[in-house]
């Protein structure tokens, strides 16, 4: 079929079908984009969003199926086929390189003026699209020298910079402040008036409803169905997306006794970024803790794994004074991490399943220079069970497993390890409602077994629901805790809002 006699979409993706080694990642998936208007395409992990816009941008081939473009049938063998003909992707991970200006970043490839690169132009032409955009990033700037959001804005203006048809936009407020948000909506309503179609890959239910004209589903690789947002509920997208019942309610009641042992106390933590922080974990609990972006959160969690060094402050394990200097002395004493940034502090990404399941604990596995091979393959695939990682084998690089089931092997690395004191920073962070219920019900079983968790979520409504205690920051300093009974989003709010001057609340009332 060389046209489509359907007038009515500017793109079609017919009976999409695409197999990797051991995985049928699409089955006959279909999708379709009006001109002007944003579609949410949800889903699960790994039910197969990024991989049809990959074979939409030419970063993949579909192995059967058809793209049709304003009524043409077209094959795109690379991204620079896709980009000549007027659509861009703006990936989930950062695709930038760090020595290059915002410009540079940019135009980059397009920027020759004979042997010679025109950087008075490209700086112009940089300056002039972020102004477009209401943005005040200097083109000259080196990304490296950016916030992570605002190297965000840089992806998103080169998108925009190939005058694009079509733009997908993959996860790309995952590290965007609100302001920064509320921004890039401006410049998709902007795109939208232009006639420009966007596609939207995202897990966040409420921007959906925002920005969006149609939601359309995928399961498993397969087309579920296509709906328009003002007649969907959110309740009725999660369960097109996953055939099944989520989330329990918020927790209403501690779960923790009475008498729980404290198995964890910071007296006095001091750095730079905090200032006296004190507080108390007890076994079975979970400590949520809320605040603002900047608040301290993960700069506590790094003092505590010993990834920061600690102006003073001292740390008790089961009542015993500890000396953690590195997070090789947190682990020795128990404590597992798992950062907001897994890709960067908890995962080799290029490495399989079963390396990173076992690397804190592979010196438990050698006598000398032996590995006991057989024994280590047998705790892995005990454990990868236990958390349900969803993968061929073992032996399955972890950079092709879907988000959520990257953060289940980082946590099965801490349970092979044994760690009784786990601290989760963002645990959810860019993976689907699907992946975050099972990581709540892993919570859940961890503390009931014994384990005490630190919960660091920039969702309230995260934190509202796992939490038995809500420890507040605001500003480097704690200004408050919550027990679970009393905890709300405005009182939650209220805490993290208050300026310096009152954020020296004892810590008394964390314990």
């Amino acid at each position: 079929m060389e046209k489509s006699e359907n007038k009515q979409y500017i793109l079609e993706m017919v009976d999409i079908d695409k197999r990797f080694q051991g995985v049928h990642a699409l089955k006959k998936c279909s999708i379709n984009l009006k001109a002007g208007e944003v579609l949410a395409l949800v889903g699960e992990n790994g039910a197969g969003k990024s991989t049809t816009m990959k074979i939409l941008t030419g970063i993949y081939t579909a192995d059967e199926g058809e793209i049709i473009y304003f009524g043409e049938k077209v094959k795109f063998e690379n991204p620079k086929d896709a980009q000549n003909v007027g659509i861009s992707i703006v990936h989930q991970e950062l695709n930038l390189m760090n020595h290059l200006t915002a410009a540079q970043n940019i135009f980059i490839g397009r920027e020759s003026k004979g042997f010679f690169l025109d950087e008075k132009e490209i700086n112009r032409k940089a300056a002039e699209l972020f102004a477009r955009m209401n943005i005040q990033i200097d083109p000259q700037a080196k990304v490296r020298d950016l916030t992570v959001g605002k190297q965000q804005i840089v992806e998103i203006a080169r998108a925009i910079s190939f005058d694009a048809k079509v733009i997908v936009f993959d996860e790309p407020t995952a590290t965007l402040t609100d302001a920064e948000i509320d921004t890039l909506f401006q410049i998709i309503e902007e795109l939208r008036a232009k006639g420009v179609g966007v596609i939207y890959i995202s897990h966040r239910m409420d921007e959906i409803q925002r920005i969006t004209d149609r939601i359309t589903v995928l399961r498993d690789g397969e087309f579920v169905g296509t709906r328009d947002t003002k007649d969907i509920s959110i309740d009725e997208v999660i369960q097109m997306m996953i055939g099944r019942a989520t989330y329990e309610p918020p927790k209403t009641i501690s779960t923790v006794p009475a008498d729980a042992p404290v198995v964890l106390r910071v007296e006095g933590l001091n750095s730079p970024a905090v200032t006296d922080i004190s507080f108390n974990l007890h076994k079975g609990e979970i400590l949520g803790f809320a605040g603002l972006m900047g608040a301290g959160r993960t700069e506590v969690a790094r003092l505590i794994f010993g990834a920061d060094k600690r102006i003073r402050g001292d740390i008790y394990i089961n009542g015993e004074k500890v000396d953690i200097k590195s997070p090789s002395d947190a682990v020795k004493h128990g404590i597992g991490y798992l950062s907001e940034d897994r890709k960067r502090f908890g995962l080799a990404v290029d490495m399989s399943v079963a390396n990173n399941a076992i690397l804190a604990s592979l010196d438990s596995y050698m006598s000398g220079v032996f590995v006991n091979t057989k024994g280590i393959r047998e705790v892995i695939e005990e454990y990868v069970e236990k958390v349900n990682v969803k993968t061929p084998s073992i032996d399955q690089q972890i950079k092709k497993l879907s988000g959520g089931n990257q953060q289940k092997v980082v946590i099965a690395k801490w349970l092979i390890r044994n760690c009784d004191i786990l601290i989760f920073d963002e645990p959810t962070r860019g993976i689907d409602v699907g992946a975050k219920s099972e990581i709540y019900k892993l919570m859940n079983a961890l503390t009931q077994a014994g384990k005490a968790i630190i919960m660091i979520s920039s969702e309230l409504s995260e934190l509202l629901r796992m939490s038995d205690r809500v420890f507040v920051m605001c500003e480097g300093a704690h200004t408050g805790t919550l027990s679970i009974e009393e905890a709300d989003q405005h009182a939650i709010m209220t805490l993290a809002t208050l300026n310096s001057s009152l954020s020296r609340v004892s810590a008394a009332k964390g314990e």
